[in-house]
């Protein structure tokens, strides 16, 4: 599928006839060849509560897949039933995905589908039309005749990898953090993402820049080059189920404030025509779905609170809206996190966790195609590629998945685990051209304790432990780790199906405290995050492995970001 967008350099023409059809105006007699999609919506009946359409949809840009057309209600039109078409509404906003029998549409081709609906008041004719994030019955700038002057901020098309050949943002908070630190200057002009992790945070609180801020730096440190900005969207009602640490200010059942005094607000912003000619990265609410598949039910490492989140579905609710709302946005690229191979790469995990993810981009409104990749790994510390030994290898009669570290799991490391599961999300539906996301902020794992080769073959165990990069106590330790070290430094293609290493999460901002701290923002404390901790069934009750005197998630917290530094891989020069 082509994820190309185009650019919207003419006003839309909408004209309403006596027999209720909506037609495009071809500005300035371009003909069509300059207009990637039109649309005809008719008003076949209309009664005095409902109504039946007929919708005519025409792609005149490259040959799709798939698709998936949006428009909203100006009125209170509720669809009740659709033909030819899987249509699904959400609020005003109404979403019609192709059924497996027209989802090829070749340049030039049409398809068309109906349905009936419901209203009270006007009827109006929705005024805008999106194909797959692209504005249909708008000129796109094509040759013929005189069309309104290019917007030099106006919308940017929507690229296949939105890393490739731009420079990405450095957040001037972050950066002069990092610069304080002694070395510090050597990371300081690294991009890092920015979290949105409260309401607050949008407008910005306790004198922290807010979304609007970061933005109007963006266009600063952008010139006249490409550059992406990282935006982490995390505030789940119910967040982070399984870990105190990391727990926000909705409730479990507050989905309705999560879409209006959340997402609605951030993709206001995002949508702000001042802010078109950036490639905006979203990242989609970090460590919720995968909770629903490894810690409910009957299953050890169940949580009660991720049963209720399961029960509800709130996470999948949040996850499809907010997919949904910021996928209308052209310039946003929409990245779902997808945990990490010591998460989800077991067999009862990983096709699971690749079906909810679909479960979720196909919630609230949202399409398959909402979704431009995924990202593996943030705020973890999975090594990026464990070189000394492999998932086939076998030592002393023993399979490496024997292993007491790799515990049956299919995957050794990030890369390997990123680019099979994204095989896996392509096989069950989404685009074959999504691409994935490492985090690579605290998975170096350098310095002294880094080996130099293989463990030695008397065993299984001593043969992995002996040779593996990443030294923590269990692959489910995650919080403030001993022993880390900055990763590869962000970088765009570096693999095959990988878009970019990214540095997601801050280095140097931490995963939790250490022991109970008073805070205005929800969050709780975690013995994971407690040095003397024992452990749990998600670490197979091992020593939590965290760094002592953290403070609470968020904060900045220097010794960390000394250690990262010190072991660093590729080390710091």
């Amino acid at each position: 599928m082509s994820r190309t967008r185009t650019a919207l350099l003419a006003a839309l023409a909408l004209v309403a006839g006596a027999t209720g059809t909506a037609f495009a105006v071809d500005p300035g007699g371009l003909g069509t060849a300059a207009v990637p999609c039109t649309v005809d919506y008719k008003i076949q009946n209309q009664w005095s509560t409902g109504f039946t359409a007929a919708v005519t949809l025409t792609n005149n840009s490259a040959a799709k897949s798939s698709w998936s057309l949006k428009w909203s209600y100006a009125g209170n039109q509720k669809v009740t039933s659709g033909w030819n078409a899987r249509i699904s509404q959400s609020g005003t906003d109404v979403t019609a995905a192709n059924e497996s029998y027209n989802a090829q549409l070749a340049t030039g081709a049409s398809v068309s589908f109906g349905f009936q609906g419901s209203y009270s008041g006007s009827n109006a004719i929705p005024a805008t039309f999106t194909l797959d994030g692209v504005t249909c019955n708008v000129d796109d700038g094509g040759s013929g005749g005189p069309t309104d002057p290019p917007d030099p901020g106006g919308p940017a098309n929507r690229v296949d990898n939105p890393y490739a050949g731009a420079k990405v943002y450095v957040n001037p908070e972050w950066s002069a953090n990092a610069a304080a630190e002694p070395g510090g200057s050597r990371v300081a002009n690294q991009p890092t993402g920015v979290w949105l992790d409260r309401i607050a945070a949008i407008n910005g609180a306790g004198g922290k820049m807010g979304l609007r801020d970061h933005l109007d730096e963006a266009l600063r440190q952008k010139g006249s080059g490409e550059l992406v900005v990282q935006f982490v969207i995390y505030n789940l009602p119910g967040r982070d189920c399984s870990a105190l640490a990391s727990n926000g200010e909705l409730k479990a059942d507050e989905i309705g404030r999560y879409k209006s005094e959340y997402i609605d607000p951030i993709k206001a912003i995002l949508a702000d025509s001042k802010y078109a000619s950036l490639r905006i990265v979203t990242t989609v609410e970090i460590d919720s779905l995968p909770n629903l598949v490894t810690n409910t039910g009957s299953r050890p490492t169940a949580v009660p609170q991720c049963d209720v989140m399961k029960a509800n579905g709130n996470y999948v609710k949040g996850v499809g809206y907010a997919l949904n709302k910021l996928g209308d946005v052209p310039n946003v690229y929409n990245y779902v996190d997808a945990g990490h191979h010591g998460w989800i790469g077991w067999d009862d995990n990983f096709a699971p966790s690749a079906a909810l993810f679909k479960e979720a981009a196909t919630a609230e409104g949202a399409t398959v195609n909402d979704v431009h990749g995924f990202i593996t790994n943030t705020a973890n510390y999975s090594a990026l590629k464990e070189n000394n030994f492999s998932i086939t290898d076998n030592v002393a009669g023993k399979s490496v998945r024997e292993s007491k570290w790799v515990d049956w799991n299919r995957y050794t490391d990030e890369l390997s685990f990123a680019q099979a599961f994204r095989n896996q999300l392509v096989s069950i539906g989404f685009p074959s051209g999504i691409g994935m996301l490492i985090d690579t902020s605290r998975n170096g794992w350098g310095g002294t304790a880094r080996p130099a080769g293989p463990g030695p073959q008397t065993s299984v165990d001593a043969y992995v432990d002996g040779g593996r990069y990443d030294r923590r106590i269990h692959p489910g330790n995650w919080c403030n780790q001993a022993g880390a070290g900055l990763g590869e430094r962000p970088q765009a293609n570096p693999a095959a199906g990988i878009d970019a290493y990214v540095w997601m999460k801050p280095p140097g901002e931490s995963d939790g405290s250490s022991k109970a701290i008073d805070n205005d923002e929800g969050k709780g404390f975690d013995r994971m995050c407690d040095p003397t901790y024992t452990g749990n069934p998600r670490n197979n009750n091992n020593m939590s492995g965290a760094l002592p005197d953290a403070p609470i998630s968020g904060r900045w917290f220097s010794a960390q970001f000394r250690q990262l530094m010190q072991n660093a891989y590729p080390p710091l020069s």
